[in-house]
């Protein structure tokens, strides 16, 4: 059952601890990270598989540094030359896997339009929670959604700089609504850190790294990823209006299983405060942002297709480790949560 817990301010919390390695990709960056830059080695990214636990995490540590970094790490290490080229490496063989995983294209009107029909025989984890989910299963969710949900809309800032004209102005509207609309204690972090001290979480920005499996860490690198190579603008703009979209159905069902298991009305608020916002930008995403950047740059229209399909690919992904823990009733993080 829920578990009070006191109201967070994640703008204040302090970086996070490193997290524990897993295996020698992700060893290489933590041990040199302990370390005052340049590094004594770093390894190449070799046959690592691009969506295993070791490079994602690797990868994740290395973009973590272009957010609020890491406790006792120095912040000389965010533009260190040899942990770039690793990075690059690393991204590589990620974008060249989610490359042949997903079929292109450049409908982005028929992309988008899918995004508005769900299967009926392919619920996903939301419908799961709203109909028969657990509270422990609502715990978990919240758990591996902080590790964007804490830092929401902040990947997607990237992309203001390389739009113009109503695509920016459009995008700038809907970051204003993410960051609170110039309220602090209505920012959407904010918010679901609220929610998450409400679970009995603990709603320290980066807490449940460890935690977290390489599907959880893709769908967060990847945000990072597009956002900060400007050459994968378009692909940026089409994951976003894809969070967008599919955003209001999923909070609607989330608040609806929140209600359902008793959860105090700040649980509850992160999500119904998406069913309306995210409605909104839903059009402004779809009209002006991608419509307002395709009549720039209508060569664009092939990322932003790959954007719109990575996104699904990922999320596919993740959905599949969620459902296929719980159906056989076990913890669907890499280690338990404690109870709360």
């Amino acid at each position: 059952m829920p578990t009070r817990n006191a109201a967070p301010d994640t703008a204040a919390s302090g970086p996070p601890a490193l997290p524990q390695a897993r295996g020698p990709l992700s060893a290489a960056v933590r041990t040199a990270l302990c370390h005052t830059p340049p590094p004594t080695e770093l390894p190449g990214a070799g046959a690592a598989d691009p969506f295993g636990e070791d490079l994602q995490l690797a990868l994740y540590l290395a973009y973590e540094l272009h957010y609020r970094g890491f406790a006792g790490v120095d912040e000389a290490w965010e533009w260190q030359p040899d942990l770039l080229r690793l990075r690059a490496a690393l991204e590589d063989r990620f974008l060249g896997a989610l490359r042949a995983a997903v079929p292109g294209g450049a409908d982005v009107a028929g992309e988008l339009d899918a995004l508005l029909v769900e299967p009926l025989d392919a619920p996903g984890v939301s419908h799961h929670l709203a109909s028969r989910g657990t509270w422990g299963q609502l715990r978990e969710y919240l758990a591996h959604r902080s590790l964007y949900q804490l830092k929401e809309a902040d990947p997607q800032a990237w992309l203001i700089p390389r739009l113009t004209g109503q695509a920016k102005a459009s995008l700038v509207a809907v970051e204003f609504d993410e960051f609170g609309a110039g309220h602090g204690d209505r920012v959407h972090a904010r918010l679901f850190a609220e929610a998450m001290a409400g679970a009995g979480l603990d709603p320290g920005y980066g807490r449940y790294l460890d935690r977290a499996p390489a599907e959880t860490l893709a769908t967060v690198n990847l945000m990072s990823l597009l956002g900060l190579h400007r050459s994968l603008r378009g692909a940026t703009a089409g994951h976003f209006a894809t969070l967008e979209i599919t955003s209001s159905p999923g909070a609607r069902r989330l608040a609806r299983a929140l209600e359902r298991l008793g959860a105090e009305p700040r649980c509850v608020r992160f999500f119904t405060e998406h069913i309306e916002a995210d409605a909104v930008h839903e059009q402004l995403m779809r009209r002006d942002v991608i419509g307002g950047f395709l009549a720039q740059e209508p060569e664009q229209a092939p990322a932003v297709v790959f954007g719109i399909q990575a996104a699904g690919y990922l999320d596919a992904r993740w959905s599949d480790r969620l459902l296929g823990a719980w159906t056989a009733d076990r913890p669907s993080l890499r280690l338990p949560l404690c109870d709360g």
